[in-house]
């Protein structure tokens, strides 16, 4: 019987904790052959290579050579890599660390965990190696897009306890946005909505049907034809604040996907979407302080309005 709760087959190398690709019961051919065809964005020289330098294991910890048959429902790891990733000319801070948290602040651009282009160059790999903190994994998550505060856990026994926090709405989150400013749009409110994934599978949309998405929207300070508002989620889905305030006829400023999609070329990163993740609060499950947490980063007006 295979045991296919043992992500630890592999270490962490240099922050970056081993994928897993689960193999289908029926399948035939070698495995070098099924992850060739599985994972096509390695090639399959890659693949071998990889494969002969024990980089590739199965859930038991032994290495799997590229002419071992395929064994279905078995677990593989191995490490990803990326032949070209963008460097980020931002780093994080880390406002605080014990045995159980650690919050970060992270910069504009900068993505929570690896995922498309970026690998290394993510606030979870980059805290890893950071820190030295193998286990550390996030308890939410901020768009790439978005600055400010990110929460991760240190180690998996107490992880669940703030987990809960988030799942249970015991966490109190405000972000601070700039966005166009219209009389004829009342605040403070609340903004209550479907939200689900369009057609396009990377942006959201407000459909008829059940309420699953609730923000509160008040202005904190107008100039001009800006103005800076404080959004706080009730709900968390995923681009909840830009959605709703975008269905209010008031898209955030710099935003590269709501109303129209309007991605800045690769490198050019002047343009940050002005979307900050600005405190978190709450009372810690495990020692029963009340926990509050500020983001050293701030939004401003455009000058001129």
């Amino acid at each position: 019987m295979h045991n296919p709760h043992h992500p630890h087959v592999l270490p962490v190398r240099d922050g970056v904790s081993p994928s897993c690709v689960v193999l289908p019961t029926h399948w035939q051919g070698s495995m070098l052959d099924f992850l060739a065809q599985r994972l096509p964005v390695v090639a399959r020289d890659e693949w071998r290579q990889r494969m002969l330098a024990g980089e590739v294991v199965d859930e038991r910890g032994q290495p799997v050579v590229p002419e071992r048959p395929f064994e279905g429902g078995l677990r593989l790891y191995y490490y990803r890599s990326l032949p070209a990733e963008p460097v980020l000319p931002f780093s994080e801070v880390v406002l605080y660390q014990d045995e159980h948290l650690v919050v970060a602040d992270k910069p504009h651009f900068m993505p929570v965990t690896p995922s498309g282009r970026y690998l290394h160059n993510t606030l979870l790999v980059r805290l890893k190696r950071q820190l030295g903190l193998p286990e550390l994994s996030p308890l939410h998550r901020i768009d790439r897009d978005t600055a400010g505060l990110v929460m991760l856990s240190v180690q998996k026994r107490t992880r669940g306890a703030y987990q809960a926090l988030f799942r249970d709405r015991q966490i109190t989150k405000h972000y601070d946005a700039i966005a166009p400013w219209r009389a004829d749009v009342v605040f403070p409110r609340e903004h209550v909505s479907r939200l689900e994934e369009s057609p396009q599978f990377f942006r959201m949309q407000e459909v008829p049907g059940e309420p699953n998405s609730h923000t509160h929207m008040q202005v904190l300070e107008a100039a001009g034809s800006w103005a800076r508002y404080r959004l706080s989620p009730i709900t968390g889905k995923r681009h909840q604040l830009r959605v709703h305030m975008a269905a209010l006829g008031l898209p955030l400023r710099n935003d590269p996907f709501y109303p129209v999609v309007n991605d800045p070329p690769e490198g050019d990163y002047s343009k940050p979407l002005q979307l900050l993740a600005r405190s978190l609060a709450f009372v810690d499950p495990v020692t029963g302080a009340q926990r509050v947490f500020e983001s050293r980063q701030s939004l401003h007006l455009p000058v001129g309005g």
